[in-house]
């Protein structure tokens, strides 16, 4: 059973056996996250879930008080996935750290584990979360569901699992207890609402649930994945357009699982606070007002934009959205506010006339060659005609991803301009993750944080 293959690569997840690099992105993902998290607890929807639990003596909201440590899951998941800017994985087409990190961080610290069983849990939580989407995708997206937070439980659990040293049959269990709290609607996501949210709170919560419960003796379904009213079935089999069975899903889970990488490697960062299929189009547009600005070329002198990208890019057509979050889901207006401003970032992503009015200049195409790369590339080519001249960027893959990396400065940096008023230095602490117990690393991290 997939469950049972997944449970056995959480038993093997060792610290002692992983690759330096792997560790030194477990503690990049952790200080994106941070970076991320804080930013995000600052925004209305954050703020309305923290304020809805009472202050406790459990896990670290970060950058405010201490609730119950299933609170700390879903509030922190929540933050963490509120500016659009967590990390992903394109293959998967999910995002793991707002929920694996969060569900990781909150029995870690409430049971005052030590920073090399945080790592090792990490680990485990990307490996499954990342397996199932690859597993699942992209059928599972087609019928409308949000794979951060259906594959994103999965992968919660197991870290949850991992950070409380269940055994095979217990985590098993988890899994199995996971497999029955997935959810998260596309929809939330597309009507531009702060639903979307929730879906990564819910998932980092649903597999601290699920470790506890199993921990505790309760029993999920060990067929949860493959039985016949179970995952795949229910959620990502009728989204194929052609003849399948159960068979041939189990046939490509066997084929991915049996892959040794840790997938934590492939995991990309972002640089702008919106939908990953946007990006590509962003830093062609930004490469394109670099070059207009060089020449002396106003925005007034705009006649046309026209993109040509992938299908689901595309489909990102909104021209009108009428709220933040649905401006994070907008090609069109994207494009708009990075040729007027050369960046695009949260402080910049609004709704006004002159946005709007650009943004009606744009044209969208469907490539269907650019599918065919897609999704290996996520290509996209932008062209901007003005009265005199015109300008043409092609990118295939955005800046981030591990072909095109984020540096530590480049993290640190992000981390900065999110959250000016941080010193720098408290984050030095998470070099030396192994040498601390969690519960205190999150104590001098969170002082510094609630001062920002």
């Amino acid at each position: 059973m997939i469950t049972e293959k997944l449970a056995s690569i959480v038993v093997d997840t060792d610290y002692d056996k992983l690759p330096e690099e792997v560790i030194l992105k477990v503690k990049q993902c952790f200080t994106d996250f941070l970076g991320v998290t804080l930013a995000g607890s600052k925004i209305p929807s954050s703020k309305t879930v923290k304020k809805i639990f009472r202050n406790g003596s459990g896990s670290s909201v970060i950058g405010s008080k201490k609730v119950g440590f299933l609170d700390a899951s879903l509030v922190n998941g929540v933050f963490a996935h509120s500016l659009d800017l967590d990390d992903g994985h394109r293959f998967a087409q999910l995002h793991p750290g707002c929920s694996v990190i969060p569900a990781a961080l909150s029995i870690s610290e409430v049971r005052n584990k030590t920073g090399e069983d945080f790592i090792s849990s990490v680990v485990a939580g990307y490996q499954v979360s990342i397996l199932m989407g690859m597993i699942s995708n992209p059928e599972h997206r087609t019928l409308g569901f949000h794979s951060t937070g259906t594959c994103g439980t999965f992968g919660a659990a197991a870290a949850s699992c991992k950070v409380i040293d269940l055994g095979f049959e217990d985590i098993v269990n988890a899994l199995g207890l996971a497999g029955t709290q997935t959810a998260g609607l596309l929809e939330s996501d597309h009507a531009g609402s702060t639903a979307k949210h929730l879906h990564a709170g819910k998932a980092a919560q649903g597999g601290v649930i699920s470790a506890i419960l199993s921990e505790n003796g309760f029993e999920g379904a060990p067929s949860i994945i493959e039985g016949n009213e179970g995952f795949l079935n229910a959620m990502v089999i009728q989204g194929n357009k052609s003849p399948t069975t159960i068979e041939s899903y189990e046939n490509r889970a066997d084929k991915i699982i049996a892959n040794p990488n840790y997938h934590i490697m492939d995991v990309y960062f972002k640089k702008y606070p919106v939908c990953r299929h946007l990006h590509s189009s962003v830093d062609a547009a930004i490469e394109i007002y670099n070059q207009m600005v060089s020449k002396d070329v106003k925005i007034e002198d705009i006649v046309s934009i026209n993109v040509d990208t992938y299908e689901i890019a595309s489909e990102h057509d909104n021209y009108n959205p009428n709220t933040v979050e649905a401006v994070k889901q907008s090609l069109p207006v994207a494009i708009a506010i990075s040729l007027l401003n050369g960046d695009l970032n949260i402080n910049n992503i609004e709704i006004n006339p002159k946005i709007i009015s650009l943004a009606s200049k744009v044209v969208l195409e469907h490539d269907k060659e650019m599918d065919e790369l897609f999704p290996a590339k996520r290509p996209s080519k932008v062209k901007v005609v003005t009265q005199n001249n015109f300008y043409t960027c092609r990118v295939d893959l955005p800046m981030g991803e591990p072909e095109h990396p984020f540096n530590q400065q480049e993290i640190l940096e992000k981390f900065h301009n999110l959250n000016p008023n941080v010193d720098l230095e408290v984050l030095e602490i998470i070099d030396e993750l192994e040498s601390y117990k969690m519960g205190d690393l999150m104590k001098i991290l969170n002082k510094e944080f609630k001062d920002a």
